[in-house]
């Protein structure tokens, strides 16, 4: 339960630099596609650890399917190749429940790490209990269970909310909840597991 994983086929238009001719061009362009190039070789942001709106975040160029013969740019000794190759995505879905560890505990909520990216649980979102900032001790309590959430903890939540931006990757935003069933710190989920159970009481059958 940690999101949706894809292996994807996408296309793109590698240059290949001259200084790096003779070599295995396969491996060559996976290389190139990993960590990222520009029009005169230098290196930027390349597929992996990219963020997309449609595809998530890509976590690994897994196979080079075709790389079509290189044609040349007059005045640019580098080779440009059409490429077709394998990654594998992962894209969190709205509603998704996913398991994840606390990173950090602050006044108006909990940051959380699920998979390769970071969302937030509000304060308002833990649990039904009344929840304090227990500054001292980075923690959030809850008033009547007493109830602690801190770094380190390991949490299952469902996401409600999900704005992705691939240009400023950290302006990302992924919120969650506890609220619900089934959800919660592990811990807790434990704890209630073992709280007997109330009986129903039998209905009384209405007199005609």
């Amino acid at each position: 339960m940690i999101g949706i994983f894809k292996l994807v086929t996408l296309e793109d238009l590698v240059r290949v630099p001259p200084e790096r001719f003779g070599n295995p061009l396969e491996e060559t362009v996976k290389d190139i596609l990993k960590t990222g190039y520009d029009f005169k070789g230098r290196l930027e942001g390349g597929y992996e650890g990219k963020l997309d709106k449609d595809l998530g975040m890509v976590l690994l160029i897994k196979d080079i399917k075709g790389v079509e013969e290189g044609s040349l740019i007059p005045g640019d000794g580098g080779a440009y190749h059409h490429v077709t190759f394998e990654a594998l995505t992962y894209k969190p879905e709205l509603h998704e429940i996913v398991d994840a560890e606390v990173l950090e505990i602050v006044e108006f909520g909990a940051f959380i790490r699920f998979g390769p990216l970071d969302g937030l649980i509000h304060v308002s979102q833990v649990t039904d209990d009344y929840i304090t900032y227990d500054e001292k001790n980075g923690a959030l309590r809850g008033k009547e269970t007493g109830r602690l959430l801190q770094a380190g903890d390991k949490v299952r939540a469902r996401i409600v909310a999900i704005s992705l931006n691939p240009d400023k990757s950290k302006e990302s935003k992924i919120n969650l909840t506890m609220r619900q069933p089934g959800l919660g710190k592990f811990e807790w989920l434990e704890e209630d597991k073992k709280k007997p159970k109330k009986k129903k009481k039998a209905k009384k059958e209405a007199k005609k």
